[in-house]
């Protein structure tokens, strides 16, 4: 989920022109007033509006030119970092018009500038997490861990610390019913309701530079002290306890050479899982080439979407 969108109003959308008509008539008074700025996104479409940017267009216009005639002014367009987000899905003869309360992508959480190559969505690792039953009384390890995404997911998770704790604007903040007083006491329940950590995490990479992004990153999050990191060659893993968590999203290749050449890195990391990590679960997103490679055979398989690269995650139980 990037965005959490609140539906103003359904209303029929056969062509502009009953767009415009039935944009104009919600009260905006009340939603934007003239000195805010706004910005508009429409998804979706039908026969006769089949191109978002006119369809963003003609939502634009019937609200300014609402402003404009009650109050001889209009809102300002800004497509960065409007006041008000705006948006419209069409589809057939359909047409929902939301407020968008997240104001930028919901997967940036705010504590992640330093990123290192194909870095992992926030919103994704926490994702995963789910989807495998992290339990945070048990280890986890992440062996390739990159900028830390896995790692610091996991330890929001196993500290309760709101996810959205570290950035500074949400879309709802610029709506007209807005109240900074109760999002302040929002967010000290937030702050007061985090615990320590139950159980070790541990993050390591080979690569010098991508540890220091992921110790990087987990400071801005306090952090710091609840996970572990590793400038650490996979092959010299050991499990930390007789039971927890691996989970890790290594290079994928994306060329036939590259894919052949982490065949062997796949299969050798496959060894190092077997003989070090006896009574531990596995989770590995890779692709479907790659996940061959592996060398064990999966307990489990989830499709999933990384960034429109078809991906799996597998499940390995190791004994």
């Amino acid at each position: 989920m990037f965005r959490i969108l609140m539906p103003l109003r359904e209303f029929g959308c056969n062509d502009a022109q009953e767009l415009y008509d039935n944009v104009k008539a919600i009260a905006w008074e009340d939603i934007l007033s003239p000195d805010k700025t706004l910005s508009v996104r429409a998804t979706g479409g039908n026969e006769t509006l089949n191109h978002t940017h006119f369809t963003a267009l003609q939502v634009k216009k019937a609200i300014v030119d609402r402003q404009w005639k009650q109050f001889g002014t209009r809102s300002s367009v800004d497509r960065d970092r409007p006041d008000v987000a705006i948006n419209l899905h069409v589809h057939n003869d359909q047409a929902v018009l939301s407020l968008d309360s997240s104001g930028d992508s919901l997967h940036r959480r705010g504590y992640r500038p330093a990123v290192g190559a194909a870095p992992l969505k926030e919103t994704l690792a926490s994702a995963l997490l789910a989807l495998a039953e992290y339990d945070p009384s048990l280890p986890l390890v992440d062996p390739m861990c990159g900028s830390g995404t896995i790692a610091i997911e996991a330890g929001l998770i196993a500290r309760n610390i709101a996810p959205g704790l570290f950035r500074e604007e949400f879309g709802f903040m610029g709506w007209e019913d807005f109240d900074a007083a109760l999002w302040d006491r929002v967010c000290d329940e937030a702050i007061a309701a985090q615990r320590p950590a139950p159980a070790p995490i541990e993050a390591s990479d080979i690569d010098r530079h991508a540890i220091g992004h992921a110790r990087h990153n987990a400071e801005l999050c306090g952090l710091e002290s609840t996970i572990q990191f590793h400038e650490r060659d996979v092959r010299d893993l050991q499990a930390p306890s007789d039971r927890g968590m691996v989970m890790c999203n290594p290079p994928y290749g994306e060329r036939l050479g590259e894919v052949e050449e982490l065949g062997g890195f796949y299969k050798q990391f496959g060894d190092v899982l077997k003989q070090q990590f006896k009574g531990w679960v596995a989770y590995i997103l890779t692709t479907k080439p790659l996940s061959k490679r592996v060398g064990l055979r999966a307990a489990k398989r989830f499709p999933i979407d990384n960034g429109g690269l078809a991906c799996t995650l597998l499940r390995y139980e190791l004994y």
